[in-house]
């Protein structure tokens, strides 16, 4: 077991090149047959600046070629997630039920009570379902009927009292 837990590390590094994925956690299993790779207990994800905490990861991995590191296709976190998301100058912090990532596209899907907020311009997103792509900075929030989607942003009035 540790044999493949020092492997599973070994090719994420490889897959990150010069980024660190840290990955605690007080249970670890993988299966090299179907690619998936589950975190569970207290989990905390680091990668360079960028945290992620929960109960469960799961990662999804594209099946390796011969000598070559397998790739991350896909994140799915759950159970009291949390996450602090450093792109393109801004600091994304959030929460929801669950959260998934998927590198490839470079977007975050926040599912059940989501709620994110950008630190630099103090805008925040609240709903059911939260897509984020971080590579356009386009975002979409869709809400429940009883439970409108929230958008809140500090304005500046101008005035200089």
């Amino acid at each position: 077991m540790k044999f493949l837990f020092v492997v599973f590390i070994l090719t994420t590094m490889l897959f990150a090149a010069t980024e660190k994925l840290i990955i605690d956690a007080k249970h670890f299993e993988t299966n090299d047959a179907t690619g998936l790779t589950i975190f569970t207990g207290n989990v905390k994800l680091l990668k360079v600046k960028d945290k992620l905490n929960s109960q469960k990861l799961e990662i999804y991995m594209k099946p390796n070629s011969k000598g070559k590191a397998k790739q991350p296709i896909k994140y799915i976190a759950t159970g009291n997630v949390d996450f602090e998301i450093h792109s393109n100058g801004k600091i994304y912090k959030g929460r929801g039920k669950k959260v998934i990532y998927n590198p490839n596209t470079q977007e975050y899907t926040v599912i059940g009570n989501g709620y994110i907020k950008e630190e630099v311009e103090q805008r925040e997103l609240i709903g059911e379902k939260i897509y984020i792509n971080q590579l356009t900075g386009n975002a979409r929030v869709v809400g429940k009927e009883d439970k409108p989607v929230r958008f809140i942003l500090n304005i500046d009035s101008g005035s200089n009292n």
